[in-house]
Parts: C-alpha cells; sequence; structure tokens
C-alpha cells in the first residue's frame, strides 16, 4: 500500500500526539478542598509529593460576639470567626480563593494573603460587596507562615483590621516539616473600643486606634481564649509546634512562654530561612509571624504572654496545661515556705 507525502506527515503527527498526551495528563494538578481550621486547631501536616489546586472557601461576616466578660463587640471577621480559619498549603501549590460578602453586611470585604506574589497580595482583584463573590487563583512559591488581612479601603484599610478580619495561611515547604506531638494557632491582636448605642457593646475607637492606646491586647481574638477549656494542652515528652502571628494592628509583640525555652525559632516565620535556637523570647513584628517548637517535660500550666508584660493585663495571656509524670533530675521543689 503506498502512502502519500501528506498521509505519512498526518500519522505522525497523531502519534507524536498521543506520546505527548498523557504525560500533560499525568501532569495535571488535582483539586482539593482546603481543610480550614479555626484557631487554636491547625489543619492536619500535608502528606502528598506533588503540588495541587486547593479551593479555599472563606465568607466575609459582620457580627456581634464576645470581647471580654460581660463585654461584646461588633467585630468583622472570615468564616464568622476571629481570627479567621488557618489555611494549610504546600510550596507550589496553586489556591483557588473564593470570596463571599454576607448579603446582610454593610460594607465591602477583600483579602490580601501576604503569601500571594503580586499585585495587592490578591486584594485588588477580590473585593466584593454585600451579597457577591469574587474567585482568584495564585501559585504559591515560599515557604512559611504568612498574614491575612481585609484590605477594603471603605472606610479604611485599619478599620477592617482593627476589627477582625485576620488569619494565618502556613505554606509547607515542598519536602515537609518535621513531625511534632501537638500544633497550635495563636494570632495576637489590639482592639480599640467605645461603647456603641446599645449597653454593653463596644465598636471600633478610630481616635484611639490613631493614638495607638489600645484596651485589650488578646490572642485568638478575645480575652480569656486561652483559659478554661480554651487552654492548650500536652503531655510531658511532647514537643509542640505553636504557629503564632501578630497582626497588630500596631504594636510589635514579645512573644514569651513563662517556664518554657524554645529550642527551635523560624524566624519572621519563614522556613528553609534562618532558625535560631535555645531562645526566651522571640519578637514579632506588626502583620508578621514566627513558629516555634519546644518540648515540655514537666505537668503543670505554663503561661503564654506577651512579655510587654502590661498587656497581661490588657488581655494578653493564655495557658498551655501539661500533664504527665514529673521528672525531679530537670525540677522539683525542695522546700517551701
Amino acid at each position: 500500500m503506498h502512502l502519500s507525502y501528506s498521509k505519512v506527515r498526518s500519522i505522525l503527527t497523531f502519534v507524536s500526539l498521543l506520546c505527548v498526551l498523557p504525560f500533560s495528563v499525568s501532569a495535571e494538578q488535582p483539586t482539593i478542598q482546603a481543610t480550614l481550621t479555626i484557631a487554636p486547631q491547625v489543619p492536619p501536616p500535608i502528606s502528598r509529593s506533588t503540588p495541587a489546586r486547593v479551593v479555599v472557601n472563606f465568607e466575609a461576616h459582620e457580627f456581634i460576639g464576645e470581647l471580654s466578660y460581660g463585654k461584646q463587640y461588633t467585630y468583622w471577621g472570615f468564616n464568622h470567626s476571629v481570627p479567621g480559619p488557618m489555611i494549610r498549603v504546600r510550596q507550589h501549590d496553586t489556591v483557588e480563593f473564593h470570596l463571599k460578602n454576607h448579603k446582610d453586611n454593610k460594607f465591602p470585604h477583600n483579602i490580601d494573603l501576604h503569601a500571594v506574589n503580586g499585585p495587592g497580595g490578591g486584594a485588588g482583584v477580590n473585593m466584593v460587596v454585600p451579597g457577591q463573590k469574587s474567585v482568584f487563583s495564585f501559585k504559591v512559591l515560599n515557604p512559611g507562615l504568612f498574614i491575612y488581612h481585609c484590605a477594603s479601603p471603605m472606610p479604611n484599610i485599619p478599620a477592617h483590621i482593627a476589627n477582625g478580619m485576620y488569619g494565618l495561611i502556613l505554606v509547607e515547604p515542598a519536602n515537609g516539616l518535621p513531625k511534632v506531638d501537638q500544633e497550635y494557632y495563636v494570632l495576637q491582636s489590639e482592639f480599640f473600643t467605645k461603647p456603641s448605642s446599645q449597653e454593653d457593646l463596644l465598636e471600633l475607637s478610630m481616635e484611639k486606634g490613631l493614638a495607638e492606646h489600645p484596651d485589650y491586647v488578646v490572642f485568638n481574638g478575645k480575652d480569656g481564649a486561652l483559659t478554661g477549656d480554651g487552654a492548650l494542652k500536652a503531655t510531658a515528652g511532647e514537643t509542640v509546634r505553636i504557629y503564632f502571628g501578630n497582626i497588630g494592628p500596631n504594636s510589635i509583640s514579645s512573644f514569651h512562654i513563662i517556664g518554657e525555652i524554645f529550642d527551635t525559632v523560624y524566624v519572621e516565620g519563614a522556613l528553609d530561612g534562618l532558625v535560631n535556637r535555645n531562645v526566651q523570647t522571640t519578637v514579632v513584628p506588626s502583620a508578621g509571624t514566627t513558629i516555634v517548637e519546644f518540648k515540655v517535660d514537666i505537668p503543670g500550666d505554663y503561661l503564654l504572654v506577651d512579655h510587654s508584660i502590661f498587656r497581661v493585663a490588657k488581655g494578653a495571656v493564655g495557658f498551655l496545661s501539661v500533664t504527665g509524670k514529673g521528672n525531679p533530675e530537670i525540677f522539683q521543689s525542695i522546700q517551701r515556705p
């Protein structure tokens, strides 16, 4: 059978497409739904070894919640929580971010993720008015622990941050993180308040914000969030990792745990970057993060504080409750009055 040159060329082209097609299909990233958690819980470590397209669903809410004992506050937050959910992805993943603005809200909202390489951290392409939705995508290039926050200019960016629209996104390195026994999500923030027209309901004071005089400095969105049933928990002998952020919006945090020394500190939340060892207190700038790891040796209650110590009286205190067997070689009481 004689085949013309044109037919041979067509057959070769078809065969070449068949050879290429399987590789193209296998290289396509799978699409998965992100596991989102509310502080102090952390999404599970990522077990996959290849990138994926990770779908993240957020909704902006304006709601009333407890700021301190007997005091309510008009929060703005994501997914009806302050801080917003923690996001965990892998380096080289593509994030498909869906942002809704609840129909009952009064203000337009957006999100600026510090993990984004692009104008405005994405904020310029995802502004939504009440009742609307936006979708955008970005590839996570740099591993680390990053802040996200609303950056809507209406009425102004500081108001959205001060009212509670912030959280953390963790970008694991491609080769993952060392295994630990416990992981927790803690975010420090300031609230500047004044009475509203409703009894026992507080709202934002822009005057106090401009003067940088917060009434409350808290962990995880409210006074006492990490006390009582909300205390972090571990067992003696376990290694704990805390993903810690400080949104400010103004002050630097001096993060410290009374009775513990950080065995490992990933400075400024950078992974595959600078690591410090045997650290007592670590400085976290406004809109910055850190990751600390430490082994707990002795049972008891350990205080998480901002060691700018007067802030403890404003709410910057929490507990890590450690149970288990003691070790007198490391710590013991010999004589008490």
